[in-house]
């Protein structure tokens, strides 16, 4: 593990001692860390949701109302003979 040095704020280290008590943290150390897992994570969920998003109506075939008709009754009378519905 490496150690870095950051400067703060006296304001802001205030605001993050008031979180360790709140939050049961037991040092700045791994109140930072946690934090900065955090927003590691926030960071990638909004990578995937861009990509989601890039990927959004990106098909090049279209589907009809008639398609989906066809699709529908087909899943229906496979449906019908698997449990023998009538």
């Amino acid at each position: 593990m490496e150690t870095i040095t950051i400067k703060m704020e006296d304001k802001l280290l205030e605001e993050i001692d008031q979180k360790l008590e709140d939050h049961r943290y037991s040092t700045r150390t791994e109140f930072i860390r946690d934090a900065i897992r955090e927003k590691l994570s926030e960071l990638e969920k909004e990578e995937v949701l861009k990509n989601l998003a890039k990927l959004k109506g990106f098909s090049k075939r279209k589907t009809t109302d008639e398609q989906l008709h066809i699709a529908r009754e087909k899943v229906s009378d496979m449906l019908e003979k698997k449990f023998n519905i009538k």
